[in-house]
């Protein structure tokens, strides 16, 4: 490629200054058909953005084929290791399990071996995504993870088996009976995330100045960091365990071609629609805010002052962190 065509293939291809500059990047990376793409093209994609930084990518190389890298990449590759993430934990990938578990606990409300079984596997299938996509600089233990996965399904189990008891105790709609699994998710992220993120926030993240050079570490970046990852997690999760139920109770009533044949039509309208739901929502709550964040030095003043002022010394005003996804 001549010299004045060449891009940064470091940098998403467009603004992420900007939600739909953001959105563009995600839904690219999160492409759920990058998932079926077979190992050896990934690594050949990237093996060419490494050829193409060190200016020996190989004749006839063009824009489309750096872009489709820089997907494969995006898609498949640990933004802080460049390794290979597990293929389950991607987030190109998630909303084919999501779409299994997130129907799997709205379809089988009413019954608790279905509860207790569909809460556990979501939250099991959480805490890979969690893992996978971590802020690789923070070190993690067994005995970390395990009590991340453990308290999370604790927390799960309880708010739905707690909320399914006193809903049916009340007598109360069977509407708001469905919607115990999206209050069992939520509270589950909240415990889940920070758990498993529970080493970044004890001994600070890792943070950096404007040029990427890393100038020491932030436990507040680490709060502001996983809180954002939460609250983005169940941004995605909620419009589909909103109103799935809400259209399957809607279709119900005005139909009653399909609430004669709703034994058979209930699973796989519900799976549609939360593959729908779900699926379009990833790139919109992995975009909701920078993946490449930023945190003012002058808000550690009182929360971490040898931070503030040793960032203060070395002429460091903003602080920049990878908030995970």
């Amino acid at each position: 490629m001549a010299t004045e065509q060449r891009v940064n293939v470091d940098a998403p291809r467009w603004d992420q200054s900007t939600f739909y500059g953001r959105f563009r990047h995600f839904a690219s990376v999160t492409d759920p058909t990058v998932v079926f793409v077979p190992t050896p093209k990934l690594l050949a994609a990237k093996r060419l953005l490494e050829e193409y930084k060190k200016g020996d990518e190989p004749t006839g190389t063009t824009l489309s084929d750096l872009y489709r890298a820089q997907k494969y990449f995006g898609s498949a590759f640990h933004p802080d290791t460049g390794d290979l993430q597990n293929i389950a934990g991607r987030m190109c990938a998630n909303v084919y399990g999501s779409t299994a578990l997130c129907g799997g606990m709205m379809i089988f409300y009413r019954s608790v071996p279905g509860v207790l079984f569909w809460q556990w596997a979501n939250q099991s299938f959480n805490a890979l995504v969690n893992y996978t996509n971590r802020n690789a600089k923070g070190d993690l233990t067994t005995k970390d993870l395990l009590i991340a996965y453990s308290s999370a399904v604790t927390g799960a189990l309880t708010v739905a088996l707690g909320l399914k008891n006193y809903l049916a105790k009340k007598a109360a709609s069977t509407m708001l009976q469905r919607l115990v699994p999206l209050a069992a998710v939520c509270v589950a992220n909240f415990i889940n995330i920070p758990l498993m993120r529970q080493n970044e926030i004890k001994n600070g993240l890792v943070v950096t100045d404007e040029a990427g050079n890393e100038v020491g570490r932030s436990q507040t970046a680490a709060a502001k960091a996983v809180s954002l990852v939460a609250l983005s997690r169940n941004v995605i999760a909620i419009p589909s365990m909103f109103l799935t139920p809400f259209i399957v109770d809607t279709m119900c009533r005005r139909s009653p071609w399909f609430n004669r044949n709703l034994k058979f039509m209930n699973i796989p309208v519900q799976l549609a629609l939360v593959f729908v739901l779900f699926g379009s929502m990833v790139p919109v709550g992995c975009g909701l805010f920078p993946q490449k964040n930023s945190i003012n030095v002058e808000a550690m003043r009182h929360l971490e002052p040898e931070n503030y002022e040793k960032f203060k010394k070395m002429g460091v005003s903003k602080v920049y962190f990878n908030k995970g996804l």
